[in-house]
């Protein structure tokens, strides 16, 4: 059975730095891409990040890119996401999520139809 387990969601102050976890079970690493997803309150679910383990290679969207570091411990089933200089706008529940990629396949914008396990989520919060 595949699981995702997300932790490390918190209260922190604008300007400050979070990092989520995410312990998957039930597939190898090296067969899928992972990504994290967030879902701030009356908005839509939107994709923050991808890892792939074809070639860890990763991708970003515009609103995170050079703030947040998504990276894996293969040892430790885990992947991480770093937040640095958190906003108030990045408050939202995270999401892990995992998909089957093939063997040649870069990361790349992590669109929710691609995913086929989810997380249950962990919130962050960032106050002003």
């Amino acid at each position: 059975e595949v699981q995702l387990v997300e932790s490390g969601g918190a209260l922190v102050q604008a300007g400050g730095s979070l990092r989520l976890s995410c312990a998957y079970s039930g597939f190898a690493f090296d067969e899928y891409a992972i990504g994290w997803f967030r879902q701030a309150p009356g908005k839509e679910r939107e994709g923050v990040c991808e890892i792939s383990s074809n070639d860890d290679t990763t991708y970003y969207s515009d609103s995170v890119k050079g703030r947040f570091t998504i990276s894996s411990d293969n040892a430790k089933n885990t992947v991480y996401l770093e937040m640095n200089s958190l906003k108030p706008e990045d408050t939202a529940v995270y999401y892990c999520a995992a998909h089957y990629i093939s063997l040649i396949e870069s990361a790349t914008m992590p669109l929710e139809y691609r995913y086929d396990y989810w997380g249950q989520g962990t919130q962050v919060t960032v106050s002003s």
